[in-house]
């Protein structure tokens, strides 16, 4: 899977400003920060942030406002497979209900995309209604639940997108 550095600004609402770009090594105090700040758990631990860091088969993005990282997105890929995972998407708290997350999605469907996946595929909390509300507005579709998929025992719900 060809890896490729990418990086574009957007305006989003309140005339902010946000730039994607591929996650670095040097992002990684953050992206933890970012994760520990958004979940309570079904965390990765650092060494797995390292590993993907500088894995071909994951892609790490992140939205940059006002130079400080303000959301991060974990993709996954398998070798010869046109399915792309979204394993993780995390808004900091200040930023929610801005755009930000569609901002994000919609550059992990690019990604997706430009490594030759035609479908990404992802799970959500049961309880998560807003990341829900995304994924519909985005044209997810709801294919199947796994109960009791998260450490606290919550249900998550799997969704699908045809890219």
């Amino acid at each position: 899977m060809e890896k490729t550095q990418r990086a574009h600004g957007r305006s989003v609402g309140d005339k902010d400003f946000v730039r994607v770009r591929r996650a670095l090594p040097a992002d990684l105090d953050d992206l933890i920060a970012l994760e520990n700040a958004s979940f309570s758990s079904d965390r990765l631990s650092p060494r797995q942030w390292k590993h993907h860091l500088g894995s071909d088969r994951a892609s790490i993005l992140l939205v940059e406002r006002q130079g400080r990282t303000g959301a991060a997105a974990v993709l996954f890929f398998r070798k010869g497979s046109p399915l792309a995972r979204l394993y993780s998407l995390a808004v900091a708290a200040e930023l929610r209900g801005r755009g930000i997350g569609e901002v994000l999605l919609e550059a992990c469907e690019g990604e997706a995309a430009g490594c030759g996946c035609t479908q990404m595929r992802l799970e959500v909390r049961s309880d998560n209604l807003a990341a829900q509300r995304l994924y519909a507005r985005r044209g997810y579709r709801l294919f199947a639940s796994r109960p009791g998929y998260y450490e606290d025992g919550a249900t998550a719900l799997c969704y699908e997108k045809m890219l």
